[in-house]
């Protein structure tokens, strides 16, 4: 008997959501006692923005350009490599419980496996995971396992989440008090949100293994994700936004962001005044400079309630892992996709902006007890395609040479340097493409050519002296050198892009 790996994941989820990372509003004990006990890694990067790339660089330990899948419209293909089905053929048991979204959710015809899997009444195997039970954003038509559960046990239950695709199309629309945009009042029984959902779930397949079992399971929440719609009761009594200042990578005022702004690429301002849409990360005809103060604590609210409840999720499962008796030989990790804006800049959702609200991840590694590796906090800048080869380590299995990634530091000093993150648009009209480098705490973005940019134009933070990234120095004649520095630092490290490129077949 070896040891077992519990990856969970939540969706869009902030570096800052967690106490141990800083976070002052929602309660994590779960999460910080794992940071504790284990390695909290403070400079972990996505490799993409948005969900399908990130997730697509997490099962395969490959970057963005090498998996192919660089947007969400992008579905993986059938034959890409998977650490699930790399741990399964050396004998490991392997699930996933919650958000998969390996292909596109906007499948009207089921034309993919994942949204299939319920009208064909099937849990798998499918990319390496021999049981799986998926979950999306609340209610999605029926078409996912937690929508067949909720209407064979409480149909009336559908209601109250906020409904993703309407048909006037107007996913801008808001609710709650303030009408902020895409937030419900849902009246939901806790225990019968996803959270707990998935948590369940998870559950009932570890009480199914075999006590001598090695596994791999992924539990995957789809929260704090927008649409923002937790249970009422719960809203009720945890936090009230009336209570909450803005966060602090809010400007404060519509002035102050505007100055700001300017000094960015153009699409940021844009976006901010309704000359952009955003389309590819977050709703059509969501324009920034409408939405209140009031509204930006209201998502604030229900996304630290969110994280609370995925939380205290996780403590159930892991109390369950500790009456199984796997405790000491359990490796926990704890991770996210990407990260949300979540009112910095005066800008909510994600998108093609590279900056720690987006790109820098909660990452935390419990290591098995019975390993005996010591509590750290590492510094050193780590990124999403290192996890499948570090769970290649922790089975004593070869990490195979379609990995990209190493297996994760356990110490400081690790000659580590840099972390990359990349985008391309899934739309011709847009045709955006950003290369990010993170090297000695500066963020350095370049944007190639495309119809929105002629390729000289960039951002580049120093994140010691500017935090919140307000500041852009791509232009700074005395930064100029260091500039090109990190330039060519960046594309000497990018591997070969795939060719030919993957086509976009559903855009979300």
């Amino acid at each position: 008997m070896g040891r077992k790996i519990l990856l969970v994941t939540t969706d869009q989820q902030r570096f800052d959501a967690l106490g141990c990372n800083g976070g002052t509003i929602a309660r994590t004990p779960v999460a910080d006692r794992l940071a504790a006990t284990g390695i909290n890694y403070t400079r972990a990067h996505d490799q993409n923005v948005v969900c399908m790339p990130a997730r697509s660089t997490m099962l395969t330990g490959q970057y963005v350009r090498t998996h192919g899948v660089y947007a969400n419209g992008v579905p993986l293909p059938a034959d890409a490599p998977s650490v699930a089905a790399h741990l399964h053929a050396h004998g490991y048991r392997t699930a996933l419980l919650g958000k998969a979204h390996f292909e596109p959710a906007l499948d009207p015809t089921f034309r993919w496996f994942e949204n299939r899997m319920v009208r064909d009444r099937t849990t798998g195997p499918y990319r390496g995971f021999e049981h799986l039970e998926l979950a999306m954003h609340g209610w999605s038509f029926g078409r996912y396992h937690y929508d067949a559960w909720l209407e064979a046990h409480c149909p009336d239950d559908r209601k109250g989440f906020y409904r993703l695709f309407t048909r006037d199309g107007m996913n801008h629309r808001g609710g709650g008090d303030t009408g902020a945009p895409q937030v419900a009042v849902n009246p939901i029984p806790r225990e019968r949100y996803h959270t707990d959902w998935v948590a369940d779930r998870t559950i009932a397949w570890l009480d199914s293994l075999p006590a001598d079992a090695d596994w791999f399971c992924w539990m995957s929440f789809p929260d704090p994700h927008h649409p923002w719609d937790p249970p009422a009761d719960e809203v009720r009594k945890r936090i009230r936004w009336r209570d909450l200042d803005l966060p602090p990578g809010h400007p404060g005022s519509a002035e102050r962001i505007r100055t700001i702004l300017a000094r960015k690429p153009h699409h940021w301002l844009d976006w901010y005044e309704g000359r952009f849409d955003n389309m590819e990360g977050g709703p059509t005809q969501f324009v920034p400079a409408r939405m209140t103060h009031d509204q930006v604590r209201e998502v604030n609210a229900l996304v630290h309630v969110e994280n609370e409840l995925i939380d205290e999720a996780c403590g159930r499962v892991l109390r369950r892992v500790a009456e199984r008796g796997w405790d000491a030989d359990t490796d926990v990790f704890f991770t996210t996709d990407h990260g949300e804006l979540q009112g910095d800049f005066g800008l909510l959702f994600k998108g093609p902006y590279h900056t720690d609200a987006l790109m820098r991840l909660p990452f935390l590694w419990r290591p098995a007890p019975s390993a005996g590796i010591a509590p750290a906090v590492v510094t050193d800048p780590v990124g999403q395609l290192d996890l499948a080869p570090t769970f290649c380590a922790i089975a004593g299995v070869p990490a195979p040479a379609w990995m990209q990634g190493a297996p994760l530091p356990v110490a400081n000093g690790s000659g580590r340097e840099r972390v990359l993150t990349e985008w391309d648009s899934q739309f011709d009209f847009i045709d955006m493409h950003l290369r990010t480098i993170y090297r000695d705490g500066f963020v350095c973005t370049v944007y190639e050519p495309g119809k929105l940019y002629a390729g000289t134009e960039g951002e580049l933070y120093d994140l010691r002296n500017d935090p919140l990234q307000w500041e852009n120095l791509w232009d700074d004649p005395a930064r100029r050198t260091l500039r090109t520095d990190l330039v060519a630092d960046l594309y000497d490290h990018l591997p070969p892009a795939r060719a030919p490129r993957l086509a976009v077949e559903a855009p979300a």
